[in-house]
């Protein structure tokens, strides 16, 4: 009886870790091709879709400061914010969604420029256009 409690609990403990935030991946390619457009001063936006190589319907972007709450809210679902993003101000945090759940983040280095999504809440595959402001 003591070998199947240990084996229930040691399930239950396998499906609680498989549902956590460590499956999603940190695009870090995402991330550098971003990088890399900013710093091409005659570049003031783009496309999204263009530097992605991965299957998503919706992007959200935060902010520097963005409450835990407010990007919970905004994405409709719980999401651990990996970047700590609540206290720093050097990055932004794009997150992506792929049929209501989190598939990959990335944390985008301010580089002296802000980026918006020109008033919309969030950015799909057909309309992802993302403006850089330099300062």
């Amino acid at each position: 009886m003591n070998l199947l409690k240990c084996l229930t609990l040691f399930l239950m403990a396998m499906v609680i870790t498989g549902c956590s935030n460590n499956d999603i991946k940190r695009n870090e390619t995402f991330e550098n091709a971003l990088s890399s457009t900013v710093k091409n001063q005659q570049n003031k936006e783009i496309e999204i879709h263009s530097i992605t190589d991965f299957r998503w319907d919706k992007a959200y972007l935060f902010p520097p400061y963005t409450p835990q709450e407010s990007i919970e809210k905004k994405l409709g679902i719980e999401f651990e914010d990996p970047s700590n993003i609540s206290s720093r101000d050097d990055i932004y945090l794009f997150v992506f969604l792929h049929e209501g759940k989190v598939v990959q983040y990335a944390e985008i280095n301010r580089q002296k420029a802000d980026f918006t999504m020109d008033g919309k809440e969030y950015l799909t595959p057909s309309e992802d256009v993302l403006k850089m402001e330099r300062y």
